[in-house]
């Protein structure tokens, strides 16, 4: 690829004509949406707007850093895009200029900023255009204020459903280790076939659907059959030994690969031993989030060793 021809000029000065800001309020700290900005297995998961897919080609996240993708919609057509990173301050800002084609001349500049505000996060997406025309035929031939709010709806749904309730159930700081399956849309034909095997009834209070997820502003509507899956349900088999699951649907962005859809779930019962074990797990590996303070109150990581096991660990031990 040749290296992007940058114009800083033409996107600076008076910009209040030429810009599209989104804001949300996201319900997560800012380490956690940052970590779903700028982590490639999460970002494919919910990027791009409703309707579409993506394909990450390649992407290299830092200053300098190129992100070709492409967004492929219904129809069968493919928009190739091509982004330079030129900021990223981890958890605060990114800064990237976006192309349309490989010889990377930037058509718009995009700054994400993540403020911190209690447990929750206040995102700006602010896109510069060099020119007032430019800015208005993406929005009157592309759709991008909407297309770019859809993409925000979903970010939203994936932190929801993904990371909201990763401690349920939990309600003792006990150590113990448990399996983490994720099905597409089957965990509960699956989880009912274990119960019938292993004789065993769920625990907690049962069975925690989709639909059962609180409304807030700016959520997306869930149709009926999404309603139905599972959010998170636990079953005892052997030896004190616990199943948990969760659907992980296409519908709502998730991208499942049979084989990477479990995870042994460790819950130490000090943060002490949570981070150790961290540490010398993911020792040569590849961290998938790091290890921190999450907003449902665990102490939570994940990653996937270096013989290719995936792992998370959550303590519920308070932060003394």
């Amino acid at each position: 690829m040749k290296d992007m021809a940058i114009s800083p000029d033409k996107f600076s000065g008076n910009t209040d004509n030429r810009e599209i800001v989104i804001n949300r309020l996201l319900d997560a700290p800012r380490e956690l949406v940052f970590e779903a900005w700028t982590n490639p297995k999460h970002l494919v998961n919910w990027w791009g707007c409703q309707g579409f897919s993506s394909t990450f080609h390649h992407i290299e996240i830092k200053p300098g850093g190129k992100w070709h993708f492409e967004m492929n919609g219904a129809n069968g057509v493919s928009f190739p895009n091509f982004v330079l990173f030129t900021e990223v301050v981890k958890p605060e800002r990114l800064t990237y200029l976006h192309a349309a084609d490989e010889s990377y001349e930037p058509n718009f500049k995009v700054t994400v900023t993540f403020e911190q505000r209690g447990a929750k996060t206040w995102l700006t997406m602010r896109s510069i255009y060099a020119t007032v025309a430019e800015r208005d035929y993406a929005v009157k031939a592309f759709g991008v204020v909407e297309g770019s709010n859809q993409t925000m709806d979903k970010l939203e749904l994936y932190l929801k459903s993904r990371f909201d309730l990763q401690n349920q159930l939990k309600i003792n700081n006990v150590s113990r280790v448990t399996t983490y399956l994720n099905f597409s849309t089957q965990t509960e034909q699956a989880f009912n076939f274990y119960k019938s095997v292993f004789g065993t009834e769920f625990s907690g209070p049962g069975i925690a659907r989709f639909g059962e997820i609180p409304p807030h502003e700016g959520m997306p509507a869930l149709s009926e059959e999404d309603k139905k899956l599972i959010l998170h349900i636990e079953l005892p088999i052997l030896g004190g030994h616990v199943l948990k699951g969760t659907d992980a649907p296409e519908s709502m962005g998730f991208t499942l690969k049979k084989g990477d859809n479990m995870h042994i779930n460790l819950e130490p019962d000090t943060r002490e031993e949570t981070k150790r074990l961290f540490d010398g797990l993911s020792e040569g590996g590849q961290v998938t989030m790091p290890l921190m303070d999450m907003f449902w109150g665990g102490y939570y990581g994940s990653f996937t060793d270096k013989f290719g096991i995936n792992w998370m660990v959550n303590c519920s031990e308070e932060k003394k």
